[in-house]
C-alpha cells in the first residue's frame, strides 16, 4: 500500500497534474463560495474540456472541483448567513452567529481546518478499508435505506433543539414541498396547479436562499437600522485562539467519522452527515443551549462532516464502481469517457490511477487550506461594509444564484416565496431548518418504500425482520419514547407561571 502510495505521489508530482489539481481546488472553492452554481453543473461543463487533458489530469482536476466544493460552501454561510452549498446550511447557525459577535475570521478558520482534517483522515480510511467498506455499503438495500432515512429524520428533525412538535411540524411542511413535481414512479404530476415549471420539483437551492438569505433582509428592512450585532472585525481576531484551536479537534475528528460513514450510503451524503454532526455535537456538548448562539463547535464539527463525506463517498464509486451521489456519477462519467473502468478489479488492474487519485487528494487538501487559510482576512472583511450596503449585495447573490440553477426566472420566483415564508418563520420564532431535513429525506423515504415493497412483495414484515433495518427502527423507537419521556419530565419540572 505504501509503495503504492509513493509512486502515486511520484505520479501527481509532475507540473500538468500539479497544475490540474491546483485548478481543481480553485474552482472548487469559487464553486462553493458562489450559491447555484455546485459541484455537479460545474463538473459536467468541464466535461468537455477535460479532453484537452491526459486521463490522470483529467480525473484530478474533476475530483479537485468535487471536494474542493465542499471548502468554499461554508464562506458566504459565515459571512452572510446564505449557504453556498446545501450542505452549509447547518454552518449558518453558530457561523453566522459568531460572524455577528466579530469572530467571522474563526469560524472561517475553524472550517478551512475542520474540513483539511477531515479530508487527510478520511483519505486514510480510503486507503485502508476502500474494498471491505465497499462489500458492507452492498448490504444495504432499499430496505435498510428505508430504515436509515426514518432514523434520520428522528434524529435530525430537532435539529435547534425546540419544542419537538414545532421541529416534526417544520419536518412533515418539507416533506410536502418535496412531493411537489413529478412521481418518479408512475410518472404523474402531483401538487403543480397546473404549473409546467413546477414538473420538475422545486429546486433545493432557490429554497435556501429564500428561507436564510432574502428572509434576513425582510427583517432588515422591517427593522430600518443598521444591524449593531456585526461587530467590526480586528487583526487579532480574524484566527481561532489557542483555546478555540483546542476546541475544534474533537468535534473535527467525530465530524469526519460521521460524514465518513454517510458517506458510505445512496442519498445527500454530504448534506445528511452535516446535520448529523451537527446533532452529534449538541449531544456530546456540556453546554448543548449554546448551540445557537455561536459556538465554533457548531463550525468545525458540519464542515469536518460533509468533507469526510466527500471521501467517503469516493469508496463505493471506486471500490464498486456505483455512484452513490450526483457528484460521484458526473466524476464516473468522467472515468468513463476516459476509458478508465472503477469497480472491484480497479485496484488491482490500475493500481497507479487509484494511488494517483489519493495522493491528489492528500495534496489538493494541502492546496485548499493555503488557498482558504491566508483569504480569511479578506473574507472576514465583508462585515465591515455597511449593512444597507451589504443587503442589496446579498439580494444580488441570491437573485444570481437562484436564476442560474436552470437558467430559469422561476428560480427567482421560488426563492422570493420562500423568503416571504422565511421571514413569517423568523416572526414567530421557527427555525427553518428541520423544514430542508424533511425536504431532502421526504423523497427518498418514498422511493425506498416503494422499492422495497416491491421487492417484498407488499409485505412489511422483513422490514423488522431483517437484521439491519430492525435495528435502525428500534433505535428510532426508542428514540421517540425517550424524547416523549423528557418532554414529560421537562413540564413537571416547569413552574406554572413559566412563559413559553
Amino acid at each position: 500500500m505504501f509503495e503504492g502510495l509513493f509512486e502515486g505521489f511520484q505520479n501527481v508530482l509532475t507540473l500538468n497534474n500539479l497544475f490540474a489539481c491546483f485548478i481543481g481546488c480553485f474552482v472548487g472553492t469559487l464553486v462553493g463560495v458562489l450559491p447555484g452554481l455546485g459541484p455537479v453543473p460545474t463538473m459536467g461543463l468541464l466535461l468537455p474540456f477535460t479532453f484537452m487533458l491526459d486521463p490522470t489530469g483529467a480525473i484530478i482536476m474533476l475530483a479537485g472541483i468535487f471536494y474542493g466544493a465542499m471548502y468554499g460552501g461554508s464562506t458566504t454561510s459565515i459571512l452572510l448567513n446564505l449557504p453556498g452549498e446545501a450542505a452549509s446550511v447547518v454552518t449558518c447557525l453558530d457561523g453566522h452567529e459568531m460572524a455577528k459577535k466579530g469572530r467571522a475570521g474563526a469560524a472561517l478558520a475553524a472550517s478551512a481546518i475542520g474540513s483539511w482534517i477531515a479530508g487527510t483522515l478520511g483519505l486514510v480510511g480510503l486507503m485502508f478499508f476502500a474494498v471491505a467498506l465497499s462489500k458492507v455499503a452492498l448490504l444495504f438495500g432499499p430496505i435498510e435505506c428505508f430504515a436509515i432515512t426514518v432514523l434520520g429524520i428522528f434524529l435530525l428533525g430537532n435539529l435547534s433543539g425546540n419544542k419537538p412538535s414545532r421541529s416534526f411540524l417544520m419536518v412533515f411542511i418539507g416533506i410536502l414541498f418535496g412531493c411537489i413535481g413529478t412521481d418518479k414512479t408512475t410518472g404523474m404530476s402531483r401538487f403543480t396547479f397546473g404549473s409546467a415549471d413546477l414538473i420538475g420539483g422545486i429546486d433545493l437551492v432557490p429554497m435556501i436562499m429564500g428561507l436564510f438569505g432574502i428572509a434576513d433582509v425582510l427583517m432588515f428592512l422591517e427593522n430600518r437600522k443598521e444591524n449593531p450585532s456585526l461587530a467590526s472585525v480586528k487583526f487579532r481576531d480574524l484566527y481561532p485562539k489557542k483555546e478555540e484551536l483546542k476546541r475544534i479537534i474533537k468535534p473535527s475528528l467525530r465530524g469526519t467519522v460521521v460524514g465518513f460513514l454517510i458517506g458510505l450510503l445512496p442519498g445527500p451524503a454530504a448534506v445528511i452527515s452535516s446535520f448529523a454532526s451537527y446533532k452529534l455535537e449538541k449531544k456530546v456538548s456540556s453546554n448543548p443551549d449554546a448551540f445557537g448562539t455561536g459556538v465554533i463547535e457548531g463550525v468545525a464539527g458540519p464542515e469536518s462532516a460533509n468533507n469526510g463525506a466527500a471521501v467517503g463517498s469516493m469508496v463505493p464509486l471506486l471500490g464498486l464502481g456505483i455512484p452513490f451521489a450526483p457528484a460521484t456519477a458526473v466524476l464516473l462519467s468522467g472515468f468513463m469517457i476516459h476509458g478508465i473502468t472503477p469497480g472491484p478489479l480497479f485496484i488491482r488492474d490500475n493500481s497507479l490511477m487509484f494511488w494517483t487519485i489519493i495522493a491528489s487528494m492528500y495534496i489538493g487538501n494541502v492546496i485548499l487550506v493555503l488557498l482558504n487559510l491566508p483569504l480569511v482576512g479578506l473574507f472576514a472583511s465583508v462585515l465591515k461594509i455597511k449593512t444597507r450596503i451589504l443587503m442589496p449585495i446579498i439580494v444580488l447573490v441570491c437573485l444570481i444564484g437562484a436564476y442560474g440553477v436552470n437558467n430559469s426566472v422561476f428560480g427567482i420566483f421560488v426563492m422570493v416565496f420562500f423568503g416571504l415564508v422565511g421571514y413569517l418563520f423568523k416572526k414567530v420564532n421557527l427555525d427553518p431548518s428541520p423544514l430542508i431535513v424533511g425536504f431532502i429525506l421526504g423523497p427518498m423515504i418514498e422511493i425506498y418504500t416503494r422499492q422495497s415493497l416491491v421487492l417484498t412483495n407488499g409485505s412489511f414484515l422483513p422490514f423488522i425482520t431483517k437484521p439491519i433495518s430492525g435495528s435502525l427502527f428500534l433505535i428510532a423507537l426508542l428514540l421517540s419514547v425517550l424524547t416523549i419521556m423528557r418532554n414529560i419530565a421537562k413540564k413537571r419540572n416547569t413552574p406554572c407561571d413559566k412563559k413559553y
